[in-house]
């Protein structure tokens, strides 16, 4: 992965969501499975600015669905990893292995 291009936390956590949820995941069902996941509240601001940022890195497709009467004639916007949003997360994770890859974390009795 070239110099800038590690992937932020939320970044990794929102493309493993797409990932658990293919191929029928959306903005609301990856919110929801974030939620769930980490315990954190998500906005939806966040979620969908995170989402816009990843498809134009290439890390992620976006397919509309069929449109919904229940959502106004709007349609979903299902999600699904690109090759190279699986090749970032390989990175991030092969990375942070290399990074904890022999540490031990010793508390302090004043810290």
């Amino acid at each position: 992965m070239a110099k800038g291009q590690f992937l932020g936390e939320f970044e990794q956590v929102v493309l493993l969501a797409v990932a658990r949820l293919e191929p029928t995941g959306y903005g609301a069902t990856v919110r929801q499975e974030v939620e769930e996941r980490t315990g954190r509240p998500v906005s939806v601001g966040a979620l969908y600015a995170t989402l816009d940022r990843l498809a134009a890195k290439g890390y992620v497709a976006v397919r509309p669905g069929p449109a919904e009467p229940e959502r106004g004639g709007r349609p979903k916007r299902f999600l699904a990893l690109k090759p190279a949003g699986v090749d970032a997360l390989d990175a991030s994770r092969h990375m942070l292995d290399r990074m904890w890859d022999g540490v031990e974390l010793r508390r302090s009795a004043s810290g």
